[in-house]
């Protein structure tokens, strides 16, 4: 290890990641536990953050000082942070400039920073303050050019900090298992609005300065940044939405039941415990369909159909004020905690707020998709356990429909073994007995295991489900009378025959059911007359756009090649890139691919180019 003084600018060059404490003093067995952080918590952990920072849009980079307070148990003489290719201009302890030291280094974790302190037989609380600059190259920060925006008038600056990219932006200690409040004060350009996962403002000012606030604990992958030309307009008393100028109409019209919703998340499982609940509409360059950034979700502009079809995906990550912010995935091993428990909240927010029949589409539809990953992935893969090992590797690695759909799956199961008015009080004193703080999935599954009784639990195959591959034998997969419906028209009346007047009141997910149930192979005739009578591929609908074109590569119709291209080269979520570039891979369209890639990756996030390159690379 090299001993570096604090005046030497140091540019450190391995992937780090995201800072977090835990809050729950109850189970200490739990810091030790993260294999994706250098952090050492049980000896010296982050409790505030101070972040005090400027925003550079010309250079692309953020000049920034991290003052955080530190937490340090007796006899201990070192603290330690994740950094990630961040140049370290200088560091102070308790205001006094410090040495720190480089350690390790890895290609997945990044570099361990070490600061020294002078031992002390008494626990106290310290200030440590690194002040830093940005790369360019930041992996958790995206800075769209005007042409990327909506409005294509100012650029635009967010950040995307899970799994582990926060500590690409700010010096911490990563774990969702630490997790510490935050100020800030954010410099930005004349013009701009800055917003935080934190109390934001609803205007400009014309200094340019924000100021924020967070004072309920969050792990670091839940730090958020945006800035850019960006309106507010109310939609309840605590719930609106911000945009660009242009968009803020037709996102304040989309979203505009999302206070009802959120009633209907406080009666199933308790009050809302984050103040306001917004949500900021980013560029189309965002990677995924949403984040659940505390008091700010950031939602890509693909859900705004015109008609609330796909709201389901705000219900998503409002559910998620429940589970994984305020009760969190201890490691990312247990990553199905999170987004496990988020789907099984969406489809009951959905069901309280649409009905059982359209809830029941929505789990029928990640039903699939759970069959087509674990086929993908194959049956016997460890990858199909809920609980992972992710050692040595990316958590995105993690970041699949296992998690999601089969976590959804055995919740599911648990409420049909034990009912679910049981399962809905466990649930509520769960989220309320867990409340900021972070729990494994050993953790959970005595919980349930006490609450249900011996004889109960051992009907719900757990072990089955959490350590096993695949889906256990005991799973009564899911169905819906509206699917139903449509497979009945269409083998009666065959794809070309069903009336548009019986399709007038189809959603979103009948479409992708119909589309989904068209042959593969060489059906282009069909396709072309279907396009003709329904133009699916000028649909404003981008769940439906991703299914039709995924079905026209696999029947080489090249007559809508040009949209395709256009949509991919629009479209930077990750959802919708990866089966349409898989697709053109298996079909030897290599060429085709590469071309649209070439012109479509400036404006992707680094998430979703890194994923595309090992798609387009494994087949050179």
């Amino acid at each position: 290890m090299n001993k570096i003084h604090s005046t030497i600018l140091i540019l450190l060059t391995l992937i780090g990641g995201a800072c977090n404490q835990s809050d729950n003093q109850n189970v200490p067995e739990l810091k030790n536990e993260d294999k994706h952080s250098y952090a050492q918590p049980e000896r010296a952990v982050v409790k505030h953050l101070f972040w005090d920072a400027v925003i550079h849009f010309d250079e692309r980079y953020i000049d920034a000082t991290a003052n955080w307070k530190v937490d340090v148990q007796p006899n201990v003489t070192e603290i330690v942070f994740d950094s990630h290719r961040l140049s370290i201009i200088g560091v102070s302890v308790n205001g006094k400039e410090e040495t720190w030291t480089i350690g390790a280094t890895d290609p997945v974790l990044g570099t361990e920073v070490i600061i020294p302190i002078e031992a002390s037989e008494f626990q106290r609380e310290l200030d440590i303050a690194l002040t830093y600059r940005t790369p360019n190259s930041a992996k958790a920060l995206f800075w769209a050019e005007s042409g990327q925006t909506h409005d294509k008038k100012h650029s635009f600056l967010f950040t995307q900090s899970q799994a582990i990219l926060a500590r690409s932006w700010i010096p911490c200690q990563d774990s969702p298992g630490i997790r510490f409040t935050y100020d800030a004060r954010v410099r930005v350009p004349q013009g701009y609005m800055a917003l935080m996962s934190a109390e934001n403002p609803q205007s400009k000012n014309n200094e340019g300065v924000y100021e924020f606030s967070m004072t309920q604990p969050i792990p670091a992958y839940l730090m958020a940044l945006a800035v850019g030309d960006i309106e507010f307009k109310a939609l309840g008393p605590r719930t609106g939405v911000y945009a660009e100028p242009g968009q803020l109409a037709e996102a304040h019209e989309e979203f505009s039941e999302l206070e009802t919703m959120m009633n209907s998340a406080e009666n199933l499982y308790g009050s809302y415990s984050w103040g306001r609940y917004d949500v900021l509409v980013l560029p189309p360059s965002f990677p995924f369909g949403g984040m659940e950034n505390p008091r700010l979700t950031f939602a890509t502009p693909t859900i705004i159909a015109g008609d609330k079809s796909l709201v389901s995906l705000i219900a998503h990550e409002l559910a998620h004020s429940w589970s994984g912010n305020l009760v969190t995935n201890a490691t990312w091993d247990d990553f199905w905690l999170n987004e496990g428990f988020t789907v099984y909240f969406e489809n009951r927010i959905m069901e309280a707020y649409k009905g059982k029949p359209y809830a029941n589409m929505l789990a029928v539809l990640g039903y699939r998709e759970l069959l087509e990953t674990i086929e993908q992935m194959g049956s016997t893969s460890a990858d199909t356990k809920l609980k992972l090992d992710l050692k040595g590797r990316d958590p995105d690695d993690g970041m699949t429909d296992i998690a999601y759909e089969k976590g959804f799956a055995f919740l599911r199961t648990i409420e049909q073994e034990w009912g679910r008015a049981n399962f809905d009080r466990f649930l509520n004193n769960y989220f309320q007995s867990n409340k900021f703080q972070s729990v494994n999935t050993e953790l959970f599954l005595s919980k349930l295991e006490e609450a249900m009784g011996p004889d109960t639990y051992a009907k719900i195959n757990a072990k089955a489900w959490v350590y096993e591959p695949g889906i256990p034998s005991n799973y009564q997969a899911p169905s819906s009378t509206r699917f139903a419906k449509v497979d009945s028209l269409y083998a009666k009346a065959g794809p070309l025959n069903i009336s548009k007047e019986i399709s007038a009141d189809w959603t979103t997910h009948e479409w992708i059911s119909f589309i989904q149930k068209l042959p593969n192979g060489d059906s282009k005739d069909l396709l072309e007359k279907l396009d003709q009578k329904y133009a699916f591929s000028q649909s404003g609908n981008s769940e439906i756009l991703c299914v039709w074109f995924e079905k026209c590569i696999k029947n080489d119709y090249q007559k809508v090649d040009e949209d395709i291209r256009g949509f991919l080269v629009k479209v930077g979520r990750r959802k919708f890139l990866v089966p349409l570039y898989e697709g053109l891979v298996k079909q030897d369209r290599m060429d085709f691919a590469r071309d649209i890639y070439k012109e479509a990756k400036p404006g992707y996030h680094a998430v979703s180019a890194q994923t595309i390159d090992k798609i387009l690379s494994f087949n050179i």
